[in-house]
């Protein structure tokens, strides 16, 4: 147990981040893995419908400081390969 002040506080601030980071974590996994299941299942106009949510909420994380600008912009690129692979009939 901590014996300063500054320590019980330093605990307090980690726990709040912690679960604000889980939070995040979890939301970004969950936007990437709606556009992967519409891209498997085939489903053109829902992988592109969840391609536009997802570009949005992970360049809203880079303003918000939770992601790396090129991180976000990698994401989305790879998410954009794959519906554009499926959007067009081979």
């Amino acid at each position: 147990m901590a014996n300063h002040k500054s320590a019980e506080k330093r605990i307090r601030q980690t726990k709040k981040r912690t679960e604000r980071n889980r939070y995040y974590k979890t939301r970004i996994k969950n936007i990437i893995r709606d556009v992967r299941e519409a891209v498997a299942n085939q489903d053109v106009p829902k992988a592109q419908e969840a391609l536009k949510v997802a570009n949005k909420e992970l360049h809203k994380y880079v303003s918000k400081g939770i992601l790396k600008k090129n991180t976000a912009a990698r994401k989305v690129s790879r998410l954009n390969a794959s519906v554009k692979k499926i959007a067009k009939p081979a």
